[in-house]
């Protein structure tokens, strides 16, 4: 009996090895796959641009391309449609390197570059592509990032780092986006808080990548007094415990003096070996950004940044967005100039 059972766990332990073993290479293959084919609508796409270009005039572009399409698809199938040909004409003229583009066709599918093609900046497009590939998006998430903002929110939070504190720098955004939380127009701190917790992989989501939860309401004693954190993570890339408080009404000047102490007391009773000082971050409902730049927070590793528990149509968030990143970055320059 003893023997048979033995005999069935060598089997299962080497039907899980080559199991594991299949499934690697199947994963590789898909992979060279998807690469292999990334590469030649790069190449396809520069081609028929360098035609165009020898040319130089716009009916020929058209003539080319409808001609093209209508004799690959024939003898390839529906990849070859004009839309799909214009798309890697488009491919190959905003990524210009092929050998920028290996390393990205390992981690993104061709589908994940056609979401690419329409954002304008080229900084923004490379951002997008990098965190794609370093998170393992799906397209539906590489999507959300694009049509949300986050490399200019990204941006904001950067502008605010006047100091380039390591910890803060690409690490944070403003405004974050809690339209998820599904918060009716009058709540109290503690609805904002519970609803984060219900909501707690959404949240972990917008704040973005190493975040990982704690503790809710960490209880601290000092002087013999209770303060309660509202909420604890700890970032596994920068090996550092982040603070969050959550404020319902605008930044307060106070609320710098309450992080210190928070952080201190974390600093001293918390970090562990081998981890950095923890930062802090104090979401308000309106940040008063003059105020966070006088009282330059950045060098105490705290950001401040606005959340939105609704947002505006899709035109009018854009243009919100945008005026906030110019709005930051005159703001610097001008205290630049002051200096």
């Amino acid at each position: 009996m003893a023997k048979g059972k033995s005999t069935i766990s060598i089997e299962q332990s080497l039907f899980n090895e080559l199991s594991l073993l299949i499934e690697q290479s199947q994963r590789q293959v898909f992979s060279y796959a998807n690469s292999t084919l990334t590469v030649l609508f790069w190449k396809i796409g520069h081609r028929i641009n360098d035609e165009v270009l020898k040319n130089k005039r716009a009916e020929y572009a058209k003539q080319i391309v409808s001609t093209l399409s209508t004799q690959l698809k024939r003898q390839y199938g529906k990849n070859f449609e004009i839309r799909n040909l214009r798309r890697m004409m488009q491919f190959a003229e905003q990524f210009k390197n092929l050998e920028t583009i290996l390393p990205l066709s390992q981690q993104l599918s061709w589908s994940h570059f056609v979401e690419l093609l329409p954002v304008k900046q080229p900084e923004a497009k490379w951002f997008y592509a990098q965190v794609a590939a370093d998170q393992a998006l799906g397209i539906r998430d590489l999507r959300k990032q694009i049509s949300t903002k986050t490399f200019e929110r990204i941006g904001i939070a950067n502008i605010q780092n006047t100091s380039n504190h390591p910890a803060i720098n690409n690490n944070f955004k403003d405004p974050y986006f809690l339209d998820f939380l599904g918060l009716q127009n009058s709540y109290l701190e503690k609805d904002l808080e519970e609803a984060i917790l219900r909501e707690l992989e959404a949240f972990i989501l917008e704040l973005g990548k190493g975040f990982a939860f704690i503790a809710r309401q960490k209880r601290m004693i000092i002087d013999g007094e209770d303060f309660h954190l509202d909420l604890l993570f700890y970032h596994r890339n920068l090996k550092r415990l982040v603070a969050v408080e959550l404020k319902l009404g605008k930044f307060e000047a106070q609320h710098k003096g309450q992080m210190e102490l928070y952080l201190k007391w974390l600093d001293k009773y918390e970090k562990q070996e081998g981890e950095l000082s923890p930062i802090g971050l104090i979401l308000c409902a309106e940040s008063r950004r003059e105020q966070v730049e006088l009282l330059e927070m950045h060098k105490d590793g705290i950001m401040v940044a606005e959340y939105w528990t609704e947002l505006p149509p899709k035109k009018e968030l854009e243009k919100k967005i945008h005026h906030l990143f110019m709005e930051a970055k005159e703001r610097i320059e001008r205290k630049k100039v002051l200096e």
